[in-house]
Parts: C-alpha cells; structure tokens; sequence
C-alpha cells in the first residue's frame, strides 16, 4: 500500500541505495539505514560522487537533513 506522505515514500526506499544531493552540490550515494522526521539521513556503503564518478568511498555516514536537497532512490 503507497502512501502519498513524504517520510512514508522515504521509509520505502529503506535498505536500497539512494542518492542524496547535498546544498553544496555534493552527491552521496549508499544505502538508507534510517532517518528521522528532520530528514537526517544514515548511509551506508556511502560514496561521494563527481560528474557521475567515484570520488572517495565513506562508508557508514550521517547527513544532516537541512542540507538535504533530494533524496533519490537509485534501484
């Protein structure tokens, strides 16, 4: 059942991949762990992405949600 409430669509791309655009232009791509009503995000497996590219890999980390953009699932 789909709900049209934001954190119900993002509860449903728990545990994929997802990109996440930042307010600085950065992208992260990793796994969505978990977040909460303020949108702070974890990822897991996280890499930092350039022009579409690998730029370093970070591993478990935490987005802050006021510097969130978008949240993209990926699969």
């Amino acid at each position: 059942m789909e709900s049209d409430r934001p954190l119900d669509a993002l509860n449903a791309s728990r545990n994929k991949k997802v990109l996440v655009e930042l307010k600085n232009g950065k992208q992260v791509i990793g796994t969505l762990k978990a977040f909460d009503i303020h949108i702070n995000t974890v990822l897991d497996d996280a890499e930092e992405l350039e022009e579409n590219q690998v730029k370093r890999k970070i591993g478990k980390v935490f987005l802050r949600g006021d510097t969130i953009i978008l949240i993209a699932p990926t699969e």
